[in-house]
């Protein structure tokens, strides 16, 4: 998190000389100039450390509060007396100072003492925000006995160490965030904090202020300064989720952060810097978005330094069963049953089924598969009934094919090349059979093949599939 020192320091030489210490640190200093209710405006900026001359803190303080999650409740507020009198500390003490700082120090004496109360409140702030531990996931976490996950999660980890921006793409469900967290923990700034934000989740007028922070009069209701995503994950990473759902004109400013690496308050006349790795995400096709103008290019190319797209569960059928018996063991404790495996006929309706929710869907599938178990094993009748129709013969009919119909072409081939090739064939000739009998209907194609419509789309793409080559024609 990025601290903040507010200065409510009417004497001018000073105000200057505190500024110029602060300078050394790493610190946002606000000033609040003038004498009129110096202290009234000083409390009304926020901040972590409130720094006031004797005559803003005359007569007692009142003690500003802030209901902001993830903050001690109020700042550290420090009075600046020119008395060296303990009897005169001990009065701004009671007033309800938290500090007192004699204002004829020396330089180096006084900057240290500036570095010790913000050490001091930098340790408050971190006990606030750890409040309420998670469990820290890792990269050990993500199950990869799949070749196409393998692939996948040996990318990820030369990205780790790295500061660059990153983009991860993939379906709902398949863990994105997830994957963030455990990039950020295992990376440089795993000591610093990890901020999340979902751009699709916040209307357009409080995103800005979420992600920015606001000064005090801002708009309607803001009656305190507030800081912003960018502030608190200062030092760490910031996660965008959702990033595609951005206003347009939000764009623009995140565009500046990622350029510049500077903030800018709403309402503030001049911006900060901020020292942040920015990792976003996004379910829909953003090159897509760029082509259509709904995404700023710049924006794109800025945040996908690196694009790291998390494969679905369904192209990633070898890690079911690993997975299937890893959420197993995380549920037990948690719903309090006393179910420990799957049976293989499970675990092979597991396998077929199509995941359009990913693993996210998965979860949930054991967790309510644990939940009306009867036994030590989870059977196919614990789960819905479209998983368990996967589990029949008649559903998934296996393929004629062996050792003695091989063609002698496929021997000379690498056996990975192999595989990606006859899935590729046979996934083009699936949908084909299965847009034929639909008529070319996307919705209830989709359903039948348990995947979402936009992945059907880009599938149809990839296969030189449309459509209108299934529609029925008029005389049909």
């Amino acid at each position: 998190m990025l601290l903040r020192v507010v200065l409510a320091v009417a004497d001018e030489e000073l105000r200057k000389r505190l500024r110029t210490l602060l300078r050394t640190m790493d610190v946002v200093t606000d000033v609040v100039k003038g004498k009129a209710d110096l202290w009234q405006r000083a409390a009304a900026k926020g901040g972590d450390l409130l720094i006031a001359d004797e005559p803003a803190v005359a007569g007692g303080v009142e003690r500003p509060v802030t209901d902001a999650p993830g903050e001690p409740r109020s700042p550290t507020i420090v009075a600046i007396s020119g008395s060296i009198s303990p009897a005169r500390h001990t009065e701004l003490i009671e007033s309800g100072c938290d500090a007192v700082l004699y204002a004829e120090l020396p330089d180096e004496r006084l900057a240290g003492a500036l570095r010790a109360l913000l050490a001091k409140r930098e340790e408050l702030v971190k006990a606030a925000m750890v409040r309420k531990p998670l469990a820290t996931p890792c990269l050990a976490d993500f199950v990869s006995e799949s070749p196409t996950m393998r692939e996948f999660m040996e990318l990820v980890r030369r990205v780790v160490h790295s500061d660059a921006s990153l983009l991860i793409l993939g379906e709902t469900g398949v863990g994105k965030e997830r994957l963030a967290r455990a990039i950020h923990a295992e990376g440089a700034r795993a000591e610093g904090p990890f901020v999340a934000v979902n751009c699709g989740a916040l209307p357009e007028a409080l995103l800005e202020s979420e992600l920015f922070g606001h000064e005090e009069g801002a708009f309607t209701g803001a009656t305190r300064a507030r800081r912003g995503a960018f502030e608190l994950a200062h030092g760490g990473t910031i996660f965008l989720d959702e990033i595609g759902d951005t206003p347009v004109h939000l764009q623009v400013k995140l565009l500046r952060v990622l350029q510049d690496h500077e903030v800018q308050r709403v309402g503030a006349e001049t911006p900060f810097q901020v020292d942040v790795r920015v990792v976003a995400a996004s379910n829909r096709d953003l090159a897509a978005d760029v082509e259509a103008r709904r995404f700023r290019q710049d924006l794109y190319y800025r945040l996908s330094v690196v694009t790291l797209t998390v494969p679905p569960l369904r192209d990633r059928r070898e890690d079911i069963p690993a997975l299937a018996r890893s959420y197993v063991g995380y549920h037990r404790p948690r719903i309090g049953r006393e179910v420990y495996g799957i049976t293989p006929q499970a675990v092979d309706a597991l396998c077929r089924y199509g995941w359009p929710g990913n693993v996210r869907e998965l979860i949930n599938v054991i967790e309510r598969a644990m939940l009306l178990c009867k036994g030590r094993e989870i059977t196919p009748e614990d789960f819905p009934a479209m998983i368990r129709a996967c589990g029949s013969a008649a559903a998934a009919p296996a393929l004629a094919v062996r050792p003695e119909n091989i063609p002698p072409q496929w021997l000379d081939r690498p056996l990975r090349e192999l595989r990606e090739a006859v899935l590729a064939d046979l996934e083009k000739a699936y949908l084909a059979a299965l847009l034929k009998q639909t008529g070319g209907r996307i919705g209830q194609t989709a359903r039948r093949a348990g995947i979402q419509p936009r992945s059907l789309y880009a599938k149809m793409r990839q296969h030189g599939l449309t459509k209108e080559q299934f529609k029925p024609s008029a005389g049909e």
